[in-house]
């Protein structure tokens, strides 16, 4: 792709958009530089674009931008991946809720198939292919809960966690302990109870707040 081909608008948006889906793939650490020209290079755009899209993610807390040393991966530190996970939680609660009235005969179909599916991970012991699960599980009661502007909230929440969710999926135990929780989600859901789909996030969300806890310093790979 030519440095002519994206301009403008738009250019920023694809360089804010590519960012922030290879923070969400673990693509880029903690802390790792984002070079301005290497960016710029990969993606077919100008140089001042790939300066505009970093300003929107600094003040999406995504970056951080230190004078005379550019940009970098913000690091959140464990005390404020608590407060973050903290707010999902009442987000999520909402979602949850709102899934459990709202979602169609397919969408709770989607959700049961899940669970048979983190069930299979956990007595596989694939704690890679569980850690993916459960994001699904968590997207897929966000969407079907049509809560859009909670949805928005929750993807700028949730991207600066991903570090966080996958070291946490890996802790020995850790698969076994939350798999009842995230089975009680679906179950609640299913079975059309908000309540209990309240509950039942409230909780789970309550026990990846306790696992923080447990960690002394911030996940920088």
């Amino acid at each position: 792709m030519s440095t002519t081909e994206i301009r403008g608008a738009a250019a920023r948006l694809h360089v804010s958009t590519h960012i922030r889906q290879a923070l969400w793939n673990g693509d880029l650490l903690p802390g790792q530089r984002l070079v301005v020209q290497d960016i710029a290079d990969q993606l077919g755009v100008t140089r001042s674009s790939v300066r505009e899209a970093l300003f929107d993610l600094a003040s999406e807390d995504l970056v951080e931008l230190v004078p005379n040393r550019g940009a970098s991966v913000r690091v959140v530190s464990v005390e404020e991946a608590i407060q973050i996970t903290e707010c999902r939680s009442a987000l999520e609660r909402l979602c949850a809720r709102k899934a459990a009235e709202h979602a169609t005969e397919d969408e709770r179909a989607q959700l049961t198939e899940l669970g048979e599916q983190l069930r299979a991970a956990v007595l596989a012991e694939d704690t890679h292919t569980y850690s993916a699960l459960n994001r699904r599980l968590h997207d897929l009661v966000i969407e079907f809960s049509g809560q859009r502007i909670a949805k928005r909230q929750l993807e700028r929440l949730n991207v600066q966690m991903v570090r966080f969710q996958f070291r946490l999926a890996l802790r020995a135990g850790r698969p076994q302990e939350s798999l009842p929780q995230l089975l009680a989600i679906i179950d609640a859901v299913t079975a059309r109870d908000p309540a209990a789909a309240d509950s039942a996030a409230e909780a789970q969300l309550a026990s990846v707040i306790e696992q923080l806890r447990m960690t002394e310093h911030p996940l920088m790979a």
